[in-house]
């Protein structure tokens, strides 16, 4: 049968995902929270449907624990490693291949001030020996076999969605996409993978941390536009003739 498309549906499909298979949390009472406080909490809706916490939503483990802060001084560091090799690359214009070569150049000078200074003081020579770096072959191969499944399993994601003939994933699909290259004509790839690197280092634990209020004032926003949507629909885009969508089940 045919089905009319318009832009309340459209909208409607939008709030269905982040509600999908949601559920109301259990209200649960944490060091002598009172029970009506704990009911509240309970009543408020998760977005997309979450009832595990943020933790365990991120993979658990060292991944997780930096991502949320439970170590400071690791995230810490690993958010300014980031921020100083974003700014070699972006304010101060090198390249990748010119850190390489100085990086080899004071490896190389290290190495030699070790070996001379070794040889004026007499020292023996098993002592004097310069110690050697070798990477093993099987870190470059857990980072192909791992950047390889990423990239595989990235695009069975987006062919299932494409092959489901389910029209609201599709939807939030492309938007997303739409979204991703409207961004990336902004700025660089460089600074793309930075702004989401700081994200994912500080959007997880500021969620974690008001996640009631994050919650309740996206499905009011949701509502509204929901709202919006209705009024523009009744007033103007349900006057305008439409053609008939038939959507075929994929097998």
């Amino acid at each position: 049968m045919s089905e009319r498309i318009t832009a309340e549906e459209i909208l409607s499909n939008i709030s269905e995902v982040l509600a999908e298979h949601g559920q109301k949390a259990k209200s649960v009472s944490f060091f002598g929270e009172d029970s009506k406080s704990s009911s509240v909490t309970g009543q408020i809706k998760r977005i997309f449907g979450r009832q595990k916490p943020v933790y365990h939503i991120l993979g658990g483990g060292k991944s997780a624990d930096v991502l949320l802060w439970r170590n400071k001084k690791i995230s810490a560091s690993v958010l300014t490693g980031a921020t100083i090799i974003w700014v070699l690359f972006e304010w101060l214009n090198y390249h990748f291949l010119t850190l390489l070569c100085f990086a080899l150049v004071l490896g190389m000078l290290a190495q030699f001030i070790w070996t001379s200074a070794s040889g004026y003081m007499s020292r023996s020579s098993s002592s004097s020996k310069v110690p050697r770096i070798v990477l093993p072959d099987e870190l470059f191969v857990n980072i192909a076999v791992s950047f390889g499944a990423e990239v595989n399993r990235a695009l069975g994601v987006l062919q299932d969605i494409a092959c489901e003939g389910n029209f609201k994933h599709l939807l939030v699909a492309v938007v997303s996409l739409w979204a991703g290259a409207v961004i990336s004509s902004w700025c660089n790839f460089i600074t793309v993978l930075y702004i989401g690197f700081v994200a994912a280092h500080t959007l997880p634990i500021l969620y974690e941390k008001y996640e009631d209020e994050v919650d309740t004032f996206a499905y009011k926003v949701i509502d509204q536009l929901r709202g919006q949507y209705q009024k523009l629909d009744s007033s103007v885009l349900s006057k305008i003739p439409k053609g008939s969508f038939k959507g075929k089940k994929y097998e």
